[in-house]
């Protein structure tokens, strides 16, 4: 009888972008073959701004935009900045990026795109950045930021990764951007998905 046996030359640790991108149905429930992997992508980011990691907001108290402007390109804003340091400026996260844990499905998405930009903003004080793969291009810069304190990420997913049939769906209308056994409702949070390919009269979705 042969016992296969294993060492650690055996075994490769992968990092978080080349896991995601080998295994993208671990985090958007298909494959990149599938069509509508560019939609899962999106519907995950939203569902998880309605469900956000606990050091960002309770559930279902986020407010949240989202514009899709191509097949393979979106943009989601929140209202809330997340982490910071110990100057009060937004904390990094992977890869020195201004995505981390708490923004895992962002920094998910991001790693699946040709390009990403992330703005973070606060008390009159804002952060830009650039990321390719989810790595950053270049380091965070300040920006003239918009009032209060928010979130933005600009997606362009990656079309060398992508089916070539890929799209966001046209029709979001039965999107469901509850988690499983998810019991709450009511709260202050919602989305708003504004679909801009359709022309001067976008088409729009409001989930709670």
């Amino acid at each position: 009888m042969t016992e296969n046996r294993y060492s650690a030359a055996d075994i490769k640790v992968l990092d978080f972008i080349e896991h995601i991108r080998r295994r993208p149905g671990m985090y958007f429930s298909v494959g990149p073959d599938n069509p509508a992997l560019a939609t899962h992508v999106l519907h995950h980011v939203l569902g998880s701004a309605l469900h956000p990691d606990a050091r960002l907001a309770p559930d279902h108290t986020l407010r949240v935009s989202a514009e899709i402007s191509a097949n393979l390109a979106f943009a989601v804003t929140d209202d809330q900045a997340g982490p910071t340091d110990s100057q009060g400026m937004p904390a990094l996260g992977y890869y020195d990026s201004l995505l981390g844990p708490d923004r895992l499905w962002s920094a998910a998405a991001a790693a699946l795109s040709h390009r990403a930009v992330v703005e973070v903003w606060r008390d009159g004080r804002g952060l830009r950045q650039v990321l390719a793969a989810m790595r950053p291009e270049t380091a965070p810069k300040q920006f003239e930021p918009p009032h209060g304190s928010g979130t933005r990420v600009a997606f362009e997913l990656d079309p060398d990764y992508f089916s070539p049939l890929a799209a966001i769906s046209s029709d979001l209308g039965s999107l469901d951007l509850h988690r499983p056994h998810c019991a709450e409702g009511g709260g202050s949070g919602h989305v708003v998905i504004r679909d801009l390919r359709t022309g001067a009269i976008p088409a729009e979705w409001h989930y709670s």
